[in-house]
């Protein structure tokens, strides 16, 4: 199998971006992009098609296997893991990769995801002290709990924007998981951040639920955690001040 791979380059954050195209050729059927890139980037003297020196193609990975999302990249127009793309899917033998593209790009194929972990923490996304989830919301924790922070559903998310007032399901997702084991004690802060940020700032086009490459039910955690932070609020401010529907 012979793929030509075309690759949108960056020397380094702030220059001007170019493409170039290597050759890549193996008997593996199963090979990914990623199994692609690892094996330029340990290639001596590297070459690109046109036999012209280039300099090793930066990118991130981790674990190969789908568990980490540290490859998370724009191939053949689509946010995916390099590691779950398989090389025989492409049309035509080639194969376009590109960083993401709402995250400043540092160099070649890595994006600058520090917005996304920003976001974490000022939601303050995490326990002052250790608790247990309910056995009637476990699943919500174990759901939330599976989201690799790769940043794929933000990539093709309509209100998501670096510097925006949505976080994103980036958030969302480890919110939720917060929101099913947090103490009463511990719930107003969470609830208005989460009403702020994640429920008022979320269109619901749910183009999100298409590209987790963890099968993620964004929609029932996002269900899960309105009840809680937003409709149950509604309803006891309603009770409370004796009005009813």
């Amino acid at each position: 199998m012979k793929i030509q791979l075309d690759i949108l380059r960056r020397e380094a954050a702030g220059a001007e971006p170019y493409w170039q195209s290597f050759m890549y050729e193996t008997e593996d059927e199963n090979a990914t992009a990623a199994t692609a890139l690892r094996e330029l980037e340990t290639t001596p003297e590297l070459r690109d098609i046109d036999g012209k020196p280039a300099a090793p193609v930066r990118w991130e990975c981790s674990c190969m296997q789908k568990k980490c999302g540290a490859c998370a990249m724009i191939i053949n127009g689509k946010p995916v893991l390099a590691c779950s793309y398989q090389l025989r899917q492409a049309e035509g033998g080639k194969v376009r990769l590109e960083p993401l593209s709402k995250f400043p790009v540092i160099a070649d194929l890595i994006a600058d995801r520090t917005p996304m972990l920003e976001a974490l923490r000022e939601m303050r996304l995490w326990l002052n002290e250790r608790t247990k989830a309910d056995e009637t919301v476990n699943h919500i924790a174990y759901d939330a709990s599976r989201c690799l922070q790769c940043g794929l559903c933000l990539e093709v998310c309509p209100n998501f924007y670096t510097g925006g007032r949505f976080p994103g399901m980036a958030a969302a997702v480890p919110a939720a998981r917060l929101i099913s084991v947090l103490p009463e004690s511990q719930q107003a802060e969470l609830y208005r951040a989460y009403r702020r940020g994640i429920y008022e700032g979320c269109g619901k086009s749910m183009a999100c639920r298409n590209v987790c490459p963890a099968g993620i039910d964004i929609e029932g955690l996002l269900v899960s955690s309105n009840a809680a932070a937003v409709w149950k609020r509604r309803i006891f401010r309603k009770k409370d001040s004796g009005g009813s529907r």
